[in-house]
This record gives C-alpha cells, structure tokens and sequence, in this order.
C-alpha cells in the first residue's frame, strides 16, 4: 500500500542529497495554480527552505483564476513569487508567424497550443540564470510532470519536458495528490481538476483515457482492455519524444 508520509520524506531527503552532492543553493519553478506544480514546491520549501525557492506565474493569455490559485501556493508555503506577463511575447511570436504564409485556426493549433509551454521554460530558465547570478549560489529548475502524463506523452518536446531535478517523475496522479496532502497544497489547487490552461478541456477530455486509469497500466493493476488499449496506443505514439537518435560515426 502506498505510504504517502513514507514518499513524502524520501522525496525530500532525495532533493536535499542532489543539492548538497552538486553544491546547489536554490530552485526556480513555474506555478501554474494546478496540483503538480503546487506539489513540487511545497517538497522543494521543505528541502531547501521557502528563502530558497522561487515561483514565477507566467500568464499567456491565460485565466486571472489560475494566477490567484498559485498565489495560494506561494502563502501557503511561504515562497516569493514572481510574474512575467508572456502574452505581448506570444504575441509579437505569432503576428511575425503570420508573415511566413496563410493557415488555418486549426492548422495553427497544435503550434499554438506548444508554443506556450516552450515560452515559460525559456522565461523560468533565464531567471534560474539570473538569480544564480546575483544569490550567490545555482538555482536549477525542478519538473513537474508526474508519471501518469509522463507515460502517455502529455507533455511539450521543450517546453515542460525540461528540467534539472524531476521529484514526483515517478508518482501517478493519485499519489502525487496523496503526497501533496502530505506537504499541504492547499486543497482547492489539490483537488482542482487538471487541465492545460490554454485549450479550455481537462487534461482527460483531451487524452481520451483516465488518469486512474493510465495509473492501473503503470502499477499493473486490473484495467478495462479497451482502455488499456487506447493508452498503449499513447504510449507507443509517444516514443519520440523520450529518445533522441544520435548518429555515431562507425569505427574504420
């Protein structure tokens, strides 16, 4: 049975050893007001201290709800919290874009839709270098994505899928919630329903499956065969981005 007090503390002692073996002072993270991000700093506060954590909203277009849910995060656990607007950046993006030819809505859409994700790595990881510069010490970035997006590839090639540190890689959703009840995420970002924040569904209405269900597959729990099925087929679809083929010259 998953001992969620147990994973809790064996995440925390296993942030604390990478940052003492690597000599790292501090983490920088976007909190995005969802359950993932919520939980990934609330562990990195408890191994670092909330003085060595940084949070940074990075609005899109985005909801002015979404913002006031990771401010709940930051008062809960004590963080400072940053803001950088990246809508006149996303954008200034699209209207030199639109230069290159005519598309479609929907044509645009799967660029649109990533593009987001790859702008908010960028800007977390220009202040991780920034504050590195001026704390006297590293900062590095922590990820956020759990096991159960992991597996089936709901994530963004550059954009979210980069990180230095990754604490809940190995948590399906419902230990992440468990764990995260735990640290203490305040629950109305614990328990909210998961979504991108950028095409108005939940993240189950756009993969088609269930969380709990992606879970069942990964813990080799019992699972309808249709859907396992249809998250084997997300799973193989998403190969590509968990490996990067490299060319080796061969030996003469």
């Amino acid at each position: 049975m998953f001992d969620a007090k147990k994973e809790k503390d064996r995440i925390v002692q296993f942030i604390r050893d990478y940052y003492q073996k690597n000599n790292l002072k501090g983490a920088v993270l976007g909190i995005s007001g969802g359950k993932d991000s919520g939980v990934v700093a609330g562990l990195m506060c408890e191994a670092l201290g909330p003085e060595n954590v940084v949070g940074i909203t990075l609005p899109c277009h985005s909801k002015d709800a979404d913002r006031n849910d990771a401010l709940l995060v930051a008062e809960k656990f004590g963080f400072e919290m940053l803001n950088i607007d990246l809508t006149p950046v996303y954008d200034a993006f699209k209207t030199e874009a639109a230069k290159l030819g005519e598309f479609t809505d929907e044509e645009y859409r799967n660029s649109d839709i990533n593009l987001k994700p790859r702008l908010r790595m960028a800007s977390v990881y220009y202040m991780a270098a920034l504050l590195s510069a001026t704390k006297g010490g590293t900062y590095i970035v922590p990820g956020t994505s759990n096991a159960c997006e992991l597996y089936v590839g709901y994530f963004t090639k550059g954009g979210d899928s980069v990180y230095d540190i990754a604490p809940i890689y190995g948590l399906t959703v419902e230990e992440v919630i468990a764990v995260g009840a735990e640290v203490g995420v305040p629950d109305k970002v614990l328990y909210r329903t998961p979504d991108d924040g950028i095409s108005g569904l939940s993240d189950e209405d756009k993969l088609g499956v269930k969380y709990k269900d992606i879970a069942s597959v990964i813990r080799g729990r019992e699972v309808d065969e249709t859907e396992r099925e249809k998250i084997e087929v997300l799973h193989r679809k998403a190969a590509h981005k968990f490996n990067t083929p490299v060319y080796k010259p061969e030996e003469e």
